[in-house]
């Protein structure tokens, strides 16, 4: 029995009703936490509460909070004996971020400061942080380890480099912090049950949503961006992990806090497997049974050839890596679509 089954540990999950969080929330939960959730639904549902609940039988407790108000989550604190905080809470789309730099930073960074003034009030010391594999930008080479050149191209890559600094520069001050900042590469899939994935508002930005909105006749054909990169098939390669596998990424860094007290650890979740363009179109027909239409257009500017992850400090770190393929994120996004 795990410690959280023995002391029913509560855990903050901000941001805990989008769709990195509430796959994390079901996790926690069917690992023995208890859950508290703050959202402030600007691009969530409240009705995923009730999905949670489905598949949990667990009802976690929500707070319709923003974490830039902090008598508010001071009052969440307060009522609540919290042990560690998942911080997820951000906007999260790269080109709006090129657009509203403003709005990014104020709630991106801002909104985290809050949080951690918050944390440090109430005597809460254990966070894992939502990062990103943007912070690296266009990689020199690959794989793509931690200690890499960070270069992000966006505003959003660099409010996930300024939160990084900031809790690198608490860490180095105060000797009480447990730290785990995981940088995702591209998380999809959604939960076998078909009741929560990521349902992203309007033109989707990512590959995977962006099929699945041709298989459902939502949108006419993909566009390919470009075919003549020097990969496999001339179309670009990245790294696309499974949101459950995520889940069990934050759970092995939460868990490790436990076993290795006052520790900053920056890491890689990704499988450490590039696919290109086209073998994601062709697994996601094999797992669908759709066909998926699409055009080859010009390259988009910023885009890199290859990108994928060295996922070895996850390994030696948490004994944590990648247990699904590409197959299984593509049956369990098109589960939870069609």
């Amino acid at each position: 029995m795990s410690k959280a089954k023995q002391h029913k540990l509560t855990v903050l999950v901000t941001g805990g009703l989008g769709y990195i969080g509430a796959h994390t929330v079901v996790g926690l939960i069917e690992s023995g936490y208890k859950v508290v959730i703050v959202d402030n639904l600007y691009n969530a549902d409240k009705s995923v509460l009730n999905k949670i609940e489905q598949i949990t039988g667990v009802m976690p407790v929500f707070y319709p909070v923003d974490i830039n108000n902090e008598s508010a989550l001071g009052l969440v604190f307060k009522a609540h004996e919290i042990y560690a905080v998942m911080h997820f809470a951000a906007y999260k789309a790269v080109g709006e971020s090129v657009t509203k730099p403003l709005s990014y930073y104020l709630n991106n960074v801002a909104g985290s400061m809050v949080l951690l003034k918050v944390m440090k009030e109430y005597k809460v010391y254990n966070i894992v942080f939502s990062s990103s594999a943007t912070v690296y930008g266009s990689p020199d080479s690959v794989p793509v380890a931690e200690t890499a050149r960070i270069n992000p191209a966006s505003p959003y890559g660099w409010s996930k480099v300024m939160i990084e600094q900031v809790l690198a520069d608490i860490y180095r001050a105060e000797a009480n912090w447990n730290i785990a900042i995981l940088r995702y590469f591209n998380p999809i899939g959604a939960h076998p049950s078909g009741l929560i994935g990521e349902n992203p508002r309007g033109i989707p930005n990512n590959l995977l949503p962006y099929i699945m909105q041709v298989a459902s006749g939502r949108l006419p054909h993909l566009r390919v961006f470009g075919n003549d990169y020097a990969t496999k098939d001339g179309t670009g390669v990245r790294d696309y992990i499974h949101v459950l596998d995520l889940v069990s990424g934050h759970i092995r860094a939460l868990e490790y806090f436990m076993q290795t007290p006052h520790q900053l650890a920056v890491v890689n979740l990704g499988t450490g497997v590039g696919y290109s363009v086209l073998e994601v179109i062709e697994t996601f027909k094999q797992a669908s049974g759709r066909d998926i239409p699409y055009q080859i257009v010009a390259r988009r500017d910023g885009d890199v050839a290859e990108y994928y992850a060295d996922p070895s400090l996850a390994k030696k770190l948490y004994n944590w890596q990648a247990q699904y393929n590409l197959h299984d994120m593509c049956r369990d996004s098109w589960n939870y679509q069609a």
